[in-house]
C-alpha cells in the first residue's frame, strides 16, 4: 500500500483521473449534439459543466496534486505546512466542484452560486497550505517563483469564478459579468495553468533528460512576459479597454511560449539521457505548438480583429490551448510521474531484496505514444471541423478523441495494479 506521505498526491490524481474518464464518457454519449452547439455557442449550461469537469475535476484536480507531491521534493523533501489540512482541502474542493456541474448541468442558479463559492474556499486553503511551505522554506528560485505565481493567480480566477457564481445567483454585477468572464479565463488558463506547467518544467524536464549545465536565463524572460500578458489581458476586460489592450496581452503571452519552446530545446541539448520517454518528448512537442498558435495568432489578431475574435476562433483557440496545450501536457508528464511515485512507494523499499518490476515495466512506453500520437491528431480533425463548420468532422474528431482519451486514462489507471 502507499505510505502515509503520498495519499494525499494519489487521492488527487485519481480523482483526477475519474473525472477525466467521465468527461470523455460523457463527450461520447452525445458528442454531435454537444459539439455542434458548444461550436456555436458555448456559453450554455450543458457547455459550462463539461468546461467545468474538465478543467476543476480534471486538469486542476491533477496539478493540485503535482504541487503537493512537487513542492516538498524541489524544497529538498521539506515537508507540507499541513498533511491534514490537504486532506480537508481536498475534501471541500471535490465536494464544490462536484456540485458546480450538477448546477450548471441542472441551470440551478442558486446552485451554481452556493458551490462556486465551496471551490473558492478550497481554493482559498490550497493556496494557504503552498503558500506556507514556501514561505516557511524560503527557497527561491524559478520553479518555487512559478509555483507561488501559479497559485496566486489560480485564486484570482477562483475569486472570479465566485463573483460570477453569486451573479449567476442574485444578478448583483449586471453586465460587468462578462468582463469578470475575461478575467477568470486570463488567470486560470495562462495564470495559473501556464506558470505550474512552465515552472514545473524547469525540475521535470532536466530530471527525466539528465540534462545538467543548460542555461537557465530564459526562464526569468519567460516568467516576465508571462505575467505582463495575464494581467494585461486580464485588466483589458476587466476596465474594458480598447482593442489594441487585449493585442498586446496576447503577444506578450506569445513571446512568453516562443521562449519556452527555444528553453526547452535548451535543456534537450544538454541532456544525459537520449531516450527519456514518450511523454516527455510530447511535452516538447506540445511547446512547440502552443509557441507557433499563439506567434501566428499575434500578426493575425492585428490583421483580422474581428475574426479573431469572434465565438468560432474563440472555441478553436480554447480547444487548442486547454486540450491541446494543457491538457496534453498533463497527460504526457503523467505517462512518468505517477509510474515513478507508485515504483517509488510500492517497490522502493523492497527494490535490491527481492525481485520486483522495473521502472520501465510499470508503463508500456510504445503505447503511450501511439495513444498521445492519437489523441494529438483527433483533436487536429476536431479542430478542423470547428474551422470549416464541418458536423462529420467534428464528430469524428470527437469521437476519436474521447475514445483515445479513454484508452489513455485506462493505461495510467492500469499502473495502480501493477
Amino acid at each position: 500500500m502507499v505510505s502515509r506521505v503520498s495519499r494525499l498526491p494519489f487521492l488527487f490524481f485519481l480523482t483526477g483521473l475519474a473525472s477525466f474518464a467521465v468527461f470523455q464518457a460523457w463527450s461520447l454519449a452525445d458528442v454531435s449534439a454537444w459539439l455542434a452547439a458548444f461550436s456555436e455557442e458555448p456559453r450554455y449550461p450543458s457547455g459550462w459543466s463539461r468546461a467545468h469537469l474538465f478543467v476543476l475535476g480534471w486538469a486542476t484536480m491533477i496539478a493540485m496534486g503535482a504541487v503537493y507531491q512537487l513542492v516538498p521534493v524541489v524544497l529538498q523533501n521539506r515537508q507540507l505546512f499541513s498533511r491534514k489540512l490537504g486532506y480537508a482541502q481536498y475534501a471541500v474542493f471535490a465536494t464544490g466542484f462536484a456540485g458546480l456541474v450538477a448546477g450548471f448541468r441542472a441551470a440551478d442558479v442558486k446552485t451554481v452560486g452556493l458551490f462556486a463559492s465551496v471551490v473558492f474556499a478550497g481554493i482559498l486553503l490550497f493556496a494557504f497550505n503552498i503558500g506556507a511551505t514556501l514561505i516557511a522554506a524560503n527557497a527561491w528560485n524559478s520553479v518555487t517563483a512559478g509555483c507561488a505565481a501559479a497559485v496566486f493567480h489560480l485564486v484570482m480566477a477562483g475569486a472570479a469564478g465566485m463573483l460570477m457564481g453569486l451573479n449567476f445567483a442574485f444578478e448583483w454585477w449586471g453586465a460587468f459579468h462578462d468582463r469578470l468572464l475575461g478575467a477568470h479565463l486570463w488567470f486560470g488558463a495562462a495564470g495559473w495553468f501556464g506558470f505550474l506547467i512552465t515552472s514545473f518544467s524547469y525540475k521535470l524536464l532536466p530530471m527525466f533528460h539528465l540534462s545538467h549545465g543548460h542555461p537557465e536565463t530564459l526562464q526569468r524572460f519567460v516568467a516576465g512576459f508571462l505575467l505582463t500578458g495575464v494581467w494585461t489581458g486580464a485588466l483589458s476586460f476587466l476596465l474594458n479597454a480598447p482593442a489594441w489592450c487585449h493585442w498586446i496581452a496576447l503577444s506578450c503571452t506569445a513571446a512568453a511560449f516562443v521562449l519556452y519552446a527555444v528553453h526547452l530545446a535548451q535543456i534537450h541539448r544538454f541532456r544525459h539521457k537520449p531516450m527519456p520517454g514518450a511523454g516527455i518528448r510530447w511535452s516538447r512537442h506540445l511547446a512547440i505548438g502552443i509557441a507557433t498558435v499563439t506567434a501566428l495568432l499575434v500578426p493575425l489578431s492585428a490583421a483580422f480583429p474581428d475574426a479573431v475574435l469572434g465565438t468560432r476562433m474563440a472555441v478553436i483557440i480554447g480547444w487548442l490551448y486547454l486540450w491541446g496545450w494543457v491538457g496534453g501536457t498533463i497527460l504526457a508528464y503523467l505517462s512518468k510521474i505517477i509510474p515513478f511515485l507508485w515504483w517509488t512507494h510500492k517497490y522502493g523499499s523492497r527494490a535490491g531484496r527481492e525481485k520486483v518490476p522495473t521502472m520501465a515495466e510499470m508503463i508500456d512506453d510504445r503505447k503511450v505514444n501511439a495513444l498521445l500520437s492519437a489523441i494529438v491528431a483527433s483533436l487536429f480533425v476536431l479542430v478542423a471541423g470547428f474551422g470549416w463548420n464541418s458536423p462529420l468532422l467534428q464528430t469524428l474528431g470527437g469521437t476519436l478523441l474521447a475514445a483515445g482519451s479513454l484508452f489513455y486514462a485506462g493505461l495510467l489507471a492500469a499502473v495502480f495494479a501493477k
